[in-house]
């Protein structure tokens, strides 16, 4: 069900898309390899440490050594990623559904998305479980079936023969030209590593029996990823070696109608017969439902935990929460179903709340787990100089002019700058650097005196025992600490939590919070 997650109708459509898009072809569908590279690099380095310790979001180690305003800003971006995730989901589902049943697209847009949410409302992740396993094996079979047929099309002329030579358009193999190998490997690397830092993801890994699981799964997934890709890069070289004005679409062809992004539908919709199109266009919305569900859920699993519990009301009952999660599910659908209808950038609005993902918690992650001593100082700092890095280098979807040239920019159409130079990577360098940076530059002032401690508002370096510290040593759910002694923090479990939320097995694994046992060194 790991794979399903990420092989949702964004994946698949997308895919199909850059295969087609003359110019571009095979050498930039680069979700497949970077998605699944992502599930190795989170299976080999990110699952144990997370599964280990018992957490039960990924905000959570955020919060126990940042705190929990900390926690709050770095739910923003990992909201917004989940949430323009969904919308931009719900937004191919519409083009998908209107393209099968000449309806509105909103009215499908809509209905789609009350599926969706309803689902995940009553079920929870079993729902999310359940139908993941089922979709896939949809998604598969659809797509396969439907390959064969839309390959003996008579206006489908041979795709190897397309692949390198040029027919109706480019070769769909596609080529790299050495000025954009270095967006390339920028877009690579934000797939790649900013595929980890996702609590859909995270989700999976916390919830699997024990730490070697969810590595086992992870790995699994990668290879369900790719294995998944396969139909949509055929299809995507069908629509570039069909002569559109031989088919009931007519002319002109999918790309001068500005329908690139939906030649996964077309492809199926008129190169198949009509039982076949029915198979397979279903098998996509099945795909489209999954991951949205998955990623409306995980949003409201880290609001309720992360935000409401430890932050408002640390001792809210558990039937309290499942409610709150309930509530959430429901404005989280609503919310990424408006901006759904409202859809004439959602892709470039996914685009930069990944962008966020990958340059501002990113780092956060790599620091919190493997780098000790960095501190909420640094964490703000570099999310900051992330922020500001991202948003400084522009997005032409967002008809966001640039503040900085990198070398190499060009002006496109609309007269907006867009950026050859890798500067997602590099801001999320820059990122990581401040972080460390600034953290030990904290440490050091306030611990050799040089900084008075009234000046560390944050309660980050100095106030060892402040409440901040009994908030962190309360973070997993524990009626008794006694500070002083250090005991190691022993959670309760509570017997009516709901298995959507917390999984009791990760409790064995516990260790007591790091913080507390370096407290004697001073």
């Amino acid at each position: 069900s790991f794979s399903a997650t990420w092989v949702g109708g964004g994946y698949i459509n997308g895919t199909a898309e850059a295969v087609y898009v003359p110019g571009y072809g095979l050498a930039w569908a680069q979700a497949p390899i970077g998605y699944s590279l992502s599930l190795v690099l989170g299976g080999l380095f990110f699952a144990k440490p997370m599964r280990s310790k018992g957490y039960v979001t990924m905000l959570d180690p955020f919060q126990q050594l940042y705190g929990k305003r900390m926690g709050g800003l770095l739910f923003i971006p990992a909201l917004m990623g989940e949430m323009f995730w969904a919308a931009a989901i719900f937004s191919a589902l519409g083009a998908t559904i209107s393209v099968i049943i000449d309806i509105n697209v909103n009215i499908s847009v809509i209905v789609s998305a009350l599926i969706a949410t309803m689902y995940t409302l009553v079920g929870g992740l079993y729902s999310v479980a359940y139908t993941d396993v089922v979709q896939l094996f949809c998604i598969f079979l659809g797509l396969w079936i439907s390959v064969p047929f839309a390959m003996s099309h008579p206006a489908v002329t041979d795709i190897g023969l397309t692949a390198v030579h040029h027919v109706h358009q480019e070769p769909w193999l596609g080529s790299i030209n050495s000025l954009d190998i270095y967006t390339w490997l920028d877009n690579f690397l934000l797939l790649t590593l900013g595929g980890i830092p996702w609590q859909a993801y995270f989700q999976r890994v916390l919830s699997s029996s024990s730490a070697t699981y969810a590595q086992v799964l992870s790995f699994l997934a990668a290879f369900g990823c790719l294995v998944m890709a396969l139909p949509a890069v055929l299809i995507g070289a069908i629509g570039a070696s069909t002569a559109w004005n031989e088919t009931e679409y007519g002319i002109p062809d999918p790309m001068t109608k500005k329908e690139a992004d939906m030649i996964l539908p077309i492809v199926l919709q008129y190169l198949c017969p009509v039982y076949i199109s029915f198979f397979g266009l279903g098998a996509v919305s099945a795909a489209v439902m999954s991951s949205a569900d998955s990623s409306i859920l995980s949003a409201s699993s880290m609001f309720a935990r992360n935000i409401y519990q430890l932050s408002f009301r640390q001792n809210a009952s558990d039937r309290e929460i499942v409610w709150v999660m309930r509530i959430t599910v429901f404005l989280f659908g609503a919310s990424a179903t408006a901006m759904a209808l409202l859809a004439s950038s959602v892709y470039g609005l996914w685009y930069l709340s990944s962008d966020l993902v990958y340059i501002i918690i990113f780092p956060q992650l790599l620091c919190v787990l493997f780098i000790k001593g960095t501190n909420t100082y640094g964490a703000i700092a570099g999310y900051l100089f992330g922020l500001v890095l991202r948003i400084t280098g522009g997005e032409p979807y967002l008809y966001l002019q640039p503040l900085i040239y990198y070398p190499g920019c060009y002006p496109d159409e609309n007269n907006i700058y867009i950026q050859r130079f890798p500067f997602k990577t590099l801001a999320m360098l820059t990122s990581f650097f401040t972080n460390i940076i600034v953290s030990y530059l904290a440490k050091y002032l306030f611990e050799s005196g040089t900084l008075p401690p009234k000046l560390d508002f944050l309660d980050a370096v100095v106030a060892r025992y402040s409440r901040e510290h009994m908030d962190k040593a309360t973070l997993v759910k524990s009626d008794n600490i006694v500070l002083n002694e250090l005991a190691p923090v022993n959670p309760r479990h509570s017997l009516t939590l709901s298995s959507t939320f917390t999984n009791k097995e990760a409790f064995s694994y516990v260790d007591s919070s790091p913080e507390l046992s370096n407290t004697e060194d001073d």
